[in-house]
C-alpha cells in the first residue's frame, strides 16, 4: 500500500466486456495492497477463467515501485504493456488489471489487439472509480444550534467534506481537512464563531474523492 499522502487508486474491484470480431475481452479490476495481493488475484481470474486462450495482466504497486506485465501468448508488445500503459496514462497505482481473452476465430492484427486491451483496460479501470486517496485529518466541530447556519454556510462555501452531522444537545459537523490544512481549518471555524465552537481532531485516514 502507498504511503504518501495523496495517490490515485480505484476505488472498488469491477469488470468491463467488449467483442472485436467475435472475441470477447473481459477486464477484471481489483485494487490492490501489495503484490502478494496481486499474484493471489491474478491466480483467482486464471482459474476462473482457465478455459480462456489468454489471461492477459499488467498491476502497479506504488511502495518500491513494483509493476509487472504479460501478454500471456499474445504476440509481444500487444496486450500486456498496452494495459500497463492504460494504468500509467491516468496515474493509477496499487492495482491490477487482469483481461481475459476468449478467441473468436479472426485474427485481429497488431493494431486491433492493442486496441482492443487498451478499450477493454479502460473500460474497467472506469467501472473500478478512479479515486484520489488522501490522508485527512476529521476534524468534529462541535457548536450550539445558533451557529449552526453561519458554519454550514462556511463550510459549504470553501468546499469542506463533511463526513456525518450528528444532532444531540449541539450539532457536530465531522469535518474532512486534508493534511496541512487542519490548523487553518480550525483557527477559521474559531474566528467565524468567535470562539463558540469548539474543534478536535478524532482521526487521520484516507478518503477517496474521484477526479
Amino acid at each position: 500500500m502507498s504511503k504518501k499522502d495523496s495517490y490515485k487508486t480505484v476505488a472498488r474491484e469491477a469488470q468491463a466486456m467488449i467483442v472485436e470480431k467475435k472475441s470477447k475481452f473481459i477486464a477484471n479490476v481489483k485494487p490492490v495492497d501489495n503484490e502478494a495481493d496481486a499474484l493471489e488475484y491474478l491466480a483467482a481470474m486464471r482459474s476462473k477463467y482457465s478455459d480462456a486462450r489468454h489471461n492477459v495482466y499488467a498491476y502497479v504497486i506504488d511502495e518500491n515501485n513494483i509493476f509487472r506485465y504479460s501478454d500471456d501468448g499474445e504476440p509481444g508488445g500487444t496486450a500486456g504493456m498496452p494495459v500497463l500503459d492504460t494504468i500509467r496514462k491516468q496515474g493509477l497505482v496499487d492495482v491490477i488489471v487482469v483481461v481475459t481473452r476468449y478467441f473468436g476465430g479472426t485474427l485481429l492484427g497488431t493494431g486491433g489487439l492493442v486496441h482492443a486491451y487498451s478499450t477493454t483496460a479502460r473500460d474497467g479501470l472506469s467501472a473500478a472509480k478512479p479515486v484520489i486517496r488522501e490522508k485527512c485529518d476529521i476534524v468534529d466541530v462541535r457548536a450550539d444550534y445558533t451557529l449552526v447556519g453561519k458554519i454550514q454556510y462556511m463550510l459549504g462555501s470553501d468546499g469542506y467534506a463533511v463526513a456525518d452531522t450528528i444532532y444531540e444537545n449541539d450539532v457536530v459537523f465531522r469535518v474532512v481537512c486534508p493534511l496541512g490544512g487542519t490548523d487553518a481549518f480550525i483557527a477559521k471555524v474559531t474566528d467565524l464563531t468567535s470562539g463558540r465552537a469548539r474543534c478536535a481532531v478524532t482521526d487521520t485516514r484516507y478518503v477517496d474523492r474521484e477526479f
